[in-house]
């Protein structure tokens, strides 16, 4: 039978408080000798780690465990090993622990690493001027540190991340501190770390922005321990003065003489807190617990202690027991009181009556009815205080006969109570060693309690409770498969090119129905992947992205562990265009020109969709790369395309650049683009089924090459390059150099009617009436002189157009004096004719009186 909660209760303040020092374990000499070590302890029932401290003799015997002075042992609190650690760098300066159970060590070099429970670490560093100056000493929070230098500068690190650490204010050191601690920056009203450090009789205290003397008188100090909420700062004076003063400095809240305590002897080992009301102060064998008002508690043990503060008690190692110290709850005190009246006290009494089949349960639960909800409520709470199975059941029965009374009562309270209690003594077990208290279970959550079960391996207790609290199992099954994939190894089989691993398979089966059978739907399979490819299992980590649905997740791992050709068809069956580009542009900058191109053209039509789209970006962002992807697939058309296109763009440039201000327009690279023309031609020649556009290519690079001569010839004053060749003929023609027209004409094959039609507007446009009338008396016209004449009209040159009627065919004689505005002319000619009707007609319609007249006496001149 359990022993009565009272039985360990000690009174403080005049019996209106309790302490209740709770063994949690017994450790039977599982430790090493806690005086010989330097400790740190995890909160929240977290584990310890111990080091041997070098600066002391020890006695080596087969009595006590022992390790050697490079090695740092982690025991849960129930004294079970957990990790074993070897350390071969430089000298440990701190270590400490995280709040997610993670151990960080610091060396001399500024170098620290955070090591899981397997032993598994990430290592970063405080920077290069930390290492050169060196550290000498640290203080080590739940999320981050503080590290001092050689040249007495204080660093901060905030978080675990690997961040650049920040200089905090100099404090002006000229010597190290005395002692010094740390408020973490969720505990101060900044949100930033404060630095409380013991200078001569006072204490600074430095941030990131200011470092400020509190001037004080009692210093210097020997011990500095701040509140668990950050408000108080217990202080130990070199007079052996426990002094207690708020963490701005302003008040003085307590003060002790730890002298005056009775077989305290040798030196103050440790000052802690016991939750945010008491102080514990320990000696080698004594443990002194002091109240606000000056009360204090004596605790012996068979030797040196080690004491961790905890945000509702404190956590007492020694070297047979662990043990809880804490203020006893309200709710507890309110149940178990002797001679307690309140409600929830007569509901305990009722529920025992009941038991016990007594009458007086009816009346316990008949006095209390209006307080009843209350006192419900409040035994519940209690419940969750107590350590003892025995009485959690005592007082959850208790609860469970007073809500039996209450008509309308929300049972949530009591069931989800229930559900806590049995997870708390399940981690409580001595196998597991973590005691976690109710209240710290509520401080951290269900999900970091779980956590910190995974991270020792615990998966199948963890999958139990993530299933009983209804909570999801993914992060559990997530580090059971990526310890499986660590600690299982692969068979090889066979020898020489044959062999091969065997035993991914069961590793990836095992996964994979472990997670449909739990429903871990939201695990991602490349995560664990991952972890197969980092210790070294590419085809089990290969077997596992088979699994994963997302393939934005698969392709980034799947670049990692270079399987590009494997990475580019998860792309491209994504159907993600983003996601296609993103493996093509990682596989261009690492792979080889050739094996790039190669890997896809070899992917055949399951692979046309990523060189359809690296075609695309290529065109608009890089031609270079899209030329040696054509030459190396063998396109000689698309390569030739391709040339052509460049020398459009170069001509395209020429067309719209902005002209200067006397309206000339930049020049060409003339060599560039007859090199592309070239590049073309020879694309083109080598398909026999190109054989025109090839010629086609060859003409008009001759062409690009005629008038980069008639340029010079014409000293760069007149632009030649990129016209066609009629317009090289007209612009000939236009500036007197009708030899190189003829030249062009003759070279190019210029058929003699497009010749003529060019000379004829050239001619015109010069104005040189003279010389066309020369040109078209030169030879018969191929192109007949009504185009003389409509050329000339159209020009608005209706004179010199005359001349040219009387050659044209004589049908259309008269029309066309008409369109010359010859309109007697024209009459004239009816005349010759004999045409009298059609002269009617143009007598209907002249323009004027005058014309009519002079086509009346024409008129009546015919017979």
């Amino acid at each position: 039978m359990a022993e009565h909660p009272t039985t360990s209760w000690q009174a403080m303040q005049n019996g209106n408080v309790f302490y209740k020092q709770q063994q949690l374990y017994t450790l039977d000499g599982k430790l090493p000798s806690i005086g010989d070590c330097i400790v740190a302890g995890c909160r929240n029932g977290g584990p310890l780690a111990l080091m041997r401290d070098t600066t002391k003799m020890i006695a080596i015997g087969p009595a006590t465990p022992m390790f050697a002075k490079s090695q740092i042992q982690v025991y849960s609190s129930s004294g079970e090993g957990l990790m074993l650690l070897g350390w071969d760098q430089a000298k440990i300066i701190r270590f400490g622990w995280t709040g997610d159970e993670r151990l960080v060590i610091l060396n001399e070099e500024g170098i620290y690493r955070l090591y899981d429970l397997q032993g598994d670490y990430i290592q970063f560093s405080l920077g290069t001027d930390a290492g050169e100056v060196g550290i000498t000493d640290a203080r080590i929070h739940e999320n981050g540190l503080v590290a001092m230098t050689g040249s007495l500068q204080l660093l901060e690190v905030k978080g675990w991340e690997g961040n650049k650490p920040l200089t905090l204010a100099n404090p002006n050191l000229s010597e190290p501190p005395a002692v010094w601690t740390l408020i973490p920056p969720d505990l101060t009203i900044s949100r930033h770390v404060e630095v409380l450090l013991s200078v001569e009789a006072s204490v600074l205290s430095v941030d990131n922005l200011e470092a400020v003397d509190q001037r004080l008188s009692r210093g210097p100090f020997t011990h500095m321990a701040p509140s668990p909420n950050g408000k108080s700062l217990a202080l130990l004076t070199m007079t052996a003065m426990l002094w207690v003063v708020s963490t701005d400095f302003q008040r003085s809240l307590a003060e002790f003489d730890t002298r005056s305590v009775v077989g305290a002897e040798g030196l103050v080992r440790q000052v802690e807190w016991c939750g945010n009301d008491a102080i514990l102060v320990t000696w080698d064998t004594l443990v002194l617990l002091v109240g606000p008002f000056g009360d204090t508690l004596q605790y012996f043990y068979a030797g040196p202690t080690f004491a961790v503060t905890e945000v509702d008690g404190v956590r007492v190692i020694g070297a047979d027991t662990c043990d809880f110290i804490r203020k006893v709850p309200e709710s507890s005190v309110s149940v178990f009181r002797p001679g307690s009246t309140s409600p929830s006290a007569i509901l305990f009494d009722a529920w025992e009556n009941f038991h016990n089949r007594s009458p007086k349960a009816d009346e316990n639960i008949r006095s209390i009815k209006p307080d009843l909800a209350a006192a419900v409520d409040e035994v519940i709470d209690a419940a969750g205080q107590e350590w003892e199975p025995a009485w959690q059941r005592k007082l959850l029965s208790a609860a469970n006969f007073g809500k039996s009374f209450l008509d309308l009562y929300n049972p949530n309270d009591f069931v989800n109570m229930g559900k806590t209690l049995k997870v708390l003594n399940a981690v409580r077990q001595f196998e597991v060693g973590i005691p976690i208290t109710f209240f710290q279970y509520n401080y951290l959550s269900p999900g970091h309690l779980i956590s910190r079960l995974t991270s020792r391996n615990l998966h199948l207790l963890a999958l139990n409770i993530s299933s009983f609290l209804s909570l999801s199992p993914d992060h559990v099954l997530k580090h059971w498969a990526s310890a499986k994939i660590t600690k299982s190894k692969p068979v090889v089989s066979g020898t020489g090119q044959d062999a091969e691993m065997i035993g991914d398979e069961d590793v990836s089966r095992a996964i994979v129905e472990k997670f449909e059978k739990l429903g871990g739907a939201s695990v991602s399979y490349a995560e664990i992947a991952k972890k197969a490819w980092e210790v070294g299992r590419t085809r089990l980590a290969t077997m596992l992205l088979d699994h994963e649905p997302r393939a934005s997740d698969q392709v980034p791992l799947l670049l990692m562990m270079k399987e590009d050709r494997l990475a580019l068809q998860k792309a491209v069956d994504s159907g993600d265009t983003d996601l296609v580009y993103h493996v093509l542009l990682q596989l261009y900058k690492r792979l080889p020109l050739g094996e790039f191109f190669r890997l896809i053209e070899d992917g055949g039509s399951s692979l046309a969709p990523a060189s359809r789209l690296l075609q695309v970006y290529a065109r608009e962002q890089n031609p270079e790369m899209l030329r040696d992807f054509y030459y190396s697939d063998d396109r000689r058309v698309e390569s030739a395309v391709l040339s052509l296109e460049e020398a459009k763009r170069m001509k395209a440039s020429y067309d719209f650049l902005s002209c200067d201000t006397a309206g000339r327009r930049p020049p060409q690279d003339p060599t560039a683009k007859i090199t592309s023309i070239k590049a073309a031609q020879k694309f083109f020649s080598e398909d026999k089924e190109r054989s025109f556009e090839a010629k086609m290519m060859d003409e008009y690079s001759r062409l690009l090459t005629f008038q980069q001569t008639l340029k010079k010839e014409t000293t760069d004053k007149i632009e030649f390059f990129g016209l066609s060749v009629d317009e090289t003929i007209k612009e000939c023609l236009l500036n007197g150099m009708s030899k190189r027209a003829d030249k062009l004409k003759s070279d190019f094959k210029v058929p003699d009617k497009r010749f003529w039609y060019l000379k004829l507007h050239a001619l015109t446009a010069m104005r040189d009436f003279e010389g066309l009338e020369t040109f078209s008396r030169s030879k018969r016209s191929p192109i007949g002189y009504e185009a003389f004449l409509r050329h000339l009209v159209e020009k608005g040159h209706t004179k010199e157009a005359v001349s040219y009627v009387q050659r044209c065919d004589a049908n259309k004689r008269i029309d066309l004096y008409v369109e010359c505005g010859e309109w007697v002319m024209a009459g004239k000619e009816c005349k010759e004719r004999g045409d009298r009707a059609r002269l009617e007609k143009l007598r209907a319609s002249c323009p004027n009186s005058l014309i009519a007249r002079e086509l009346d006496q024409i008129a009546s001149t015919m017979k």
